[in-house]
């Protein structure tokens, strides 16, 4: 699955989205699942998984049964913040409020397709920064194909 593009969107006082048609319109239940998994990720910026994706994502991270300090601790925060979300028949997830406060959002957000997940972030730090953003991807993208070739940056 692949996740482009972006939409704005209103989490109601419910704490509904609704996941963009243009995404939803991607969705294959037998393949992606038919619920989301939502983990809270920095300040402003919450990540969506299909069912499936996150599974699979789940399987790569397993170290046996006596996974390192520092891997137990990432797995603890991550899997234990992390919510699995039953879309209604519209499409909407209810974001438990306790994740939507510690990611620092409002109602104003923006549903950016992040190649195998979605974001939600907060439109009004989107808005700011994505000009921003924009004019630092070449470089970006530049240190990032210098690292995976095994160059020092």
């Amino acid at each position: 699955m692949l996740f482009t593009g972006h939409a704005e969107v209103i989490i109601d006082a419910k704490g509904r989205l609704a996941i963009p048609a243009k995404y939803r319109g991607q969705l294959k239940a037998e393949v992606d699942g038919t619920a989301w998994y939502c983990v809270p990720w920095k300040k402003g910026q919450l990540r969506l998984y299909t069912e499936k994706k996150f599974e699979v994502l789940a399987e790569q991270g397993q170290q046996g049964l006596t996974p390192g300090e520092d891997m137990a601790e990432m797995e603890a925060t991550f899997f234990g913040f992390a919510e699995r979300l039953e879309p209604d028949s519209t499409g909407r997830i209810v974001v438990p409020k306790n994740l939507l406060e510690m990611a620092g959002l409002g109602s104003e957000v923006v549903v950016v397709g992040a190649r195998n997940r979605l974001e939600v972030r907060d439109k009004a730090t989107w808005d700011t920064q994505k000009d921003e953003r924009f004019t630092k991807m070449p470089a970006l993208v530049e240190r990032i194909e210098a690292r995976n070739a095994g160059k020092t940056v």
